[in-house]
């Protein structure tokens, strides 16, 4: 089936998100079964974290429309756990995020941690963010023209187990974007973006500040694919395991070794 037959939206800017109405519109002209389950409040930010110390409300706002008091994370779960637990969606779709999702952020991003609840369920998943200016319009039409079709491709391609897609679109008008590039995503140069202020009674509070462009980002990266125009598609996977290291290691930590005195070893003398 080339088509999803059933797709779930959410996000993790909030029910109410212009973004989140974006990807509705989007998700309309792939499939006539769209459902929408989304936080009740701006969760940016959040990654993947998932709420344990107090019980989930599932609102019901409109047809096949419902928001959670929650995660983007519990938005997933619970409409996939209970909400459509007996006919599931043939992808998750989450996003459109106000703000790309670019470098190592996708470690800290809400819309990417939606898609990989989905992929853990073994839902296929596409997480969506447009790149922003602060105080500048939102070129949310970038994204609602080139999505559709991206979607398309993606759902009716070769799909591997635990695989999820992060999807940025630059901030550019439609007619001004130069094409698609499929990168790995890129690191941002370490330099702190957090700004002490004073409050009003003369105590210091910290506030985290607007992330800038990089300089100069590898050109082979989702960083620079965006900076210059192009809409970046990065596949992400779910197993973090690094193989290489899992092998060394295999060999050097036996359960001969951990059981040595450790004392013993202090006493010997370091090889220079």
């Amino acid at each position: 089936m080339t088509y999803p037959r059933r797709i779930l939206i959410t996000n993790d800017d909030g029910i109410r998100a212009p973004g989140l109405a974006v990807l509705e519109r989007v998700a309309h002209q792939l499939s006539d079964d769209v459902w929408v389950v989304a936080p009740q409040s701006d969760q940016s930010g959040r990654g993947h974290a998932i709420t344990l110390n107090h019980p989930l409300r599932l609102n019901k706002v409109g047809d096949k429309h419902y928001s959670v008091e929650g995660t983007p994370t519990d938005c997933v779960t619970i409409a996939l756990e209970t909400l459509l637990k007996d006919n599931p969606p043939d992808i998750v779709l989450s996003g459109v995020n106000q703000g790309e999702n670019l470098g190592e952020h996708i470690t800290q991003s809400g819309t990417i941690a939606a898609a990989m609840e989905a992929t853990l369920h073994g839902i296929k998943a596409i997480a969506f963010s447009q790149a922003t200016q602060e105080a500048s319009k939102v070129e949310w039409g970038t994204a609602e023209k080139f999505a559709p079709r991206l979607i398309y491709e993606l759902y009716k391609g070769k799909w591997l187990e635990n695989l999820l897609y992060n999807v940025n679109f630059p901030r550019r008008t439609t007619d001004q974007v130069e094409g698609i590039r499929v990168v790995p995503h890129g690191k941002r140069a370490k330099k702190s973006n957090m700004v002490e202020c004073i409050d009003p009674r003369g105590k210091p509070y910290y506030w985290l500040g607007v992330l800038h462009e990089e300089e100069n980002p590898s050109i082979n990266s989702d960083l620079w694919a965006v900076q210059n125009g192009y809409i970046s598609v990065t596949p992400l996977h779910m197993n973090l395991s690094h193989q290489e290291t899992v092998e060394r290691l295999t060999k050097t930590l036996t359960y001969d070794f951990i059981e040595k005195d450790l004392e013993m070893e202090r006493e010997q003398p370091i090889a220079v």
